[in-house]
């Protein structure tokens, strides 16, 4: 009976492992969730009003000083106050420079008399013409030498080159100063300098313009929020900051009666370019936003909020500002599109939305590399997934 009952044992057994190595029933697959960058559509003009921080400047500046050295004697005005053009502000001892001239003065006369008799002697032939070439040499530099000491005791008193204020002083009587070394900075506040910074596409909207003509700017300082003071262009920088990708601009305003506006205070500045977009019809959209389908027409993938699925939507394109496109047609505001990835987009993805933060615009050589690595990605599966 226990030889009988030890096979059944181990067929016994043998089933349990077997049963043990069965594949588990396959649980339905979840589909895959991809995050993505997107943005909403806007139209031109209804992305043509744009606010920016700003910083104040004196239209004219300067650091003043001596062109000659000495001890300061008098300093004849304090910070804050306005000065008119030409008004005296400070004054070196000119003591020393008094006495060089009377100097020169002596023998300035000393060669204009040698150099008189040497005229008439000349004529007579009393005297050879090299002596008489020596002579009038020693006329004109001594005529030279007059000149340059009256300048240099002009050059003790130190005057306003234009009307303004004066924003600080940096030095004290009696301090001895070198030439070119700061002593006062005035400042012309009649009309002051709003300097700010924005992106590429607003400089070329400006350019465009013709300098500003056809686009309004003012501004706004918290102290008086609800006057806006209009600004006029000045002058915008060619050259993007290697940090931000931005440029400076430049406006000019009158200084305002009502508000006391000085150098380095700040203030909102808004511009609207309404005027200089046409119409609104084309939409600005990031490069990395527009790739290609199978026939190599353009399209954007568009995301339906309410599946949160993406699709396909082919676009007309119009022509480029900077790292953005021109979409001419085929995208709606209020749509949005995804702008990163979209390489590995299909029809009807999940997708969930990346939270969106405030980016600069890259940089020529890094949206050319952006490119090159789209261009070499592997083509997405009906599902959406990289190939391996």
């Amino acid at each position: 009976m226990p030889i009988r009952i030890l096979p059944l044992l181990s067929l016994l057994f043998l089933g349990g492992l077997l049963a043990g190595c069965e594949k588990p029933p396959e649980s339905q697959a979840k589909p895959r969730v991809r995050p993505v960058k997107t943005l909403v559509v806007e139209g031109a003009v209804a992305g043509a009003v744009r606010r920016f921080p700003a910083r104040i400047d004196s239209l004219n500046k300067a650091d003043l000083s001596f062109r000659v050295q000495g001890k300061v004697k008098e300093i004849r005005v304090v910070e804050g106050q306005e000065v008119r053009e030409g008004e005296l502000l400070a004054r070196l001892d000119d003591t020393d420079y008094r006495i060089v001239l009377n100097d020169r003065r002596a023998s300035y006369d000393r060669a204009r008399k040698d150099f008189e008799r040497a005229k008439k002697l000349i004529k007579q032939g009393f005297i050879s013409r090299t002596d008489y070439d020596k002579l009038e040499a020693a006329f004109k530099s001594a005529q030279a030498a007059l000149k340059a000491a009256r300048q240099d005791l002009a050059y003790t008193e130190l005057k306003a080159p234009f009307s303004g204020t004066v924003a600080k002083r940096y030095v004290e009587r009696f301090e001895e100063v070198q030439p070119k070394q700061p002593v006062l900075a005035l400042s012309d506040t009649s009309s002051l300098k709003v300097i700010f910074d924005v992106p590429e596409n607003i400089v070329q909207s400006i350019k465009r313009s013709g300098r500003g003509e056809h686009v309004d700017v003012w501004a706004v300082f918290d102290t008086l929020p609800d006057k806006h003071f209009k600004l006029k262009f000045l002058e915008a920088s060619t050259r993007a900051d290697p940090q931000t990708q931005t440029f400076k601009v430049t406006f000019v305003m009158p200084r305002p009666a009502e508000l006391n506006i000085l150098p380095g205070m700040t203030a909102s500045v808004t511009v609207d370019l309404s005027k200089v977009l046409s119409g609104g019809r084309e939409r600005l959209l990031p490069l990395t936003a527009v790739t290609a389908d199978a026939a190599l027409e353009p399209i954007v993938w568009m995301v339906d909020e309410k599946s949160m699925t993406v699709h396909p939507r082919k676009v007309k394109l119009g022509e480029m500002r900077g790292a953005k496109v021109e979409v001419l047609d085929g995208v709606e505001d209020g749509m949005r599109v995804v702008t990163a990835g979209t390489a590995y987009m299909a029809d009807g993805m999940k997708v969930r939305l990346l939270p969106q933060v405030e980016q600069a615009e890259p940089r020529p050589d890094d949206l050319r590399l952006m490119l090159l690595g789209r261009c070499e990605a592997p083509a997405a599966g009906k599902g959406g997934e990289k190939a391996e």
